[in-house]
C-alpha cells in the first residue's frame, strides 16, 4: 500500500470518527435532556348569563300586570355574582346592551306610570307656573319630565358606563346579616362594579345625576338656579336611586313572602330557586 493511500484511509477515517463522536454526543445530551412538555393554551372561562326575567304571565295572583312589570323594574338592573360556578364571571353589558337599558328604563311601563303621577302632582301645586294649566300644562309637564328620565337614564346607563368601563346594574349580595346587606346597598351609590369585575368610584351615579340635573334647567325654565338647589335635587336624585337598591337587594325576600314571582339568581334554572306558577 502507497503512502497516498495510507494517508487517505487514515484521513478518511479521522473523518467519520469525528462524526460519530459528534452524533453520540448530541444522542447523550438529548437523552439526559427531560422530555419537552406541550402546554396547551387556558381555555378561557365563559361568561354566565343572568337567568330570564319574570313577566307578569309567571304570576297568577291578583293585580298580576301590577307585580310582574314592579318585578321587572327591579330585576332590570340587579345582577349576582354567580357563586354557584367557581371562578365564573358574569357576562358584561355591551355597548349596545347598555343603550337597550337606558331605553327599557325610560320607557318601562312603571317609570311611565311615576311620569304621569308626577306631572299631576307638580300641576296640583302649579309647579313650573309657566307651563300653564288645562290639558296643554299637564301635557307639558309630562314632556319635561320624560325628557328628564331619558336624559337621566342615557346619562347613567349609558354614556357615562361606556366612558369609565363601569356595570350599571346594582350587584345583589344576597346572603349576610339585614345590617350588612343593607350597608351593601348603600354603599353602591359611591362604590360600584367594573366590567372587569373589580370595584371602582361609582362616577356614573354621580356624574350621571349631576348632568341629568345641570341639562333639567333648559326645560324646567321655573327651576332655582344656583349651586344650593341643583345639589339638593342631585341628593334628592341619589336618594332614589338608593331606595330602588334597597328594594333590589331584598326583593327575594319579599317576593317569596308574598309569594310572587322571581327567578333566583343563585342557580337559574334550579328547581328550589323560589319561582313558582301559583
Amino acid at each position: 500500500m502507497s503512502i497516498r493511500s495510507i494517508r487517505a484511509t487514515a484521513g478518511a477515517a479521522l473523518v467519520a470518527a469525528t462524526f460519530g463522536g459528534t452524533l453520540w454526543g448530541q444522542n447523550t445530551l438529548l437523552a439526559l435532556m427531560p422530555p419537552k412538555q406541550e402546554t396547551q393554551p387556558s381555555a378561557p372561562v365563559a361568561c354566565v348569563q343572568p337567568p330570564p326575567m319574570v313577566s307578569w304571565e309567571d304570576y297568577h295572583g291578583p293585580f298580576q300586570k301590577a307585580v310582574g312589570a314592579f318585578g321587572r323594574r327591579l330585576e332590570r338592573k340587579s345582577a349576582h355574582a354567580p357563586h354557584y360556578k367557581p371562578g365564573a364571571v358574569l357576562c358584561v353589558l355591551s355597548l349596545h346592551d347598555k343603550f337597550l337599558l337606558s331605553v327599557r328604563e325610560t320607557f318601562d311601563p312603571v317609570t311611565v306610570l311615576g311620569i304621569a303621577y308626577d306631572a299631576g302632582i307638580s300641576q296640583a301645586e302649579n309647579n313650573d307656573p309657566s307651563y300653564g294649566q288645562g290639558a296643554a300644562g299637564y301635557g307639558t309637564r309630562f314632556g319635561a319630565g320624560l325628557a328628564g328620565e331619558a336624559s337621566s337614564q342615557l346619562f347613567k346607563d349609558f354614556l357615562y358606563p361606556t366612558i369609565f368601563s363601569q356595570d350599571p346594574r346594582y350587584y345583589r349580595l344576597g346572603h349576610g346579616s339585614t345590617r350588612k346587606r343593607f350597608l351593601h346597598a348603600l354603599a353602591h351609590s359611591v362604590v360600584a362594579h367594573r366590567e372587569d369585575g373589580t370595584q371602582m368610584f361609582n362616577f356614573t351615579e354621580w356624574l350621571g345625576t349631576t348632568s341629568a340635573v345641570v341639562l333639567s334647567n333648559r326645560y324646567h325654565p321655573d327651576n332655582r338656579r344656583g349651586v344650593g338647589p341643583a345639589a339638593t335635587r342631585v341628593a334628592y336624585n341619589v336618594g332614589e336611586d338608593i331606595g330602588f337598591d334597597m328594594l333590589r337587594e331584598f326583593w327575594p325576600e319579599i317576593a317569596r313572602k308574598f309569594r310572587l314571582p322571581f327567578r333566583d339568581q343563585n342557580e337559574p334554572g334550579s328547581p328550589g330557586t323560589g319561582f313558582e306558577k301559583q
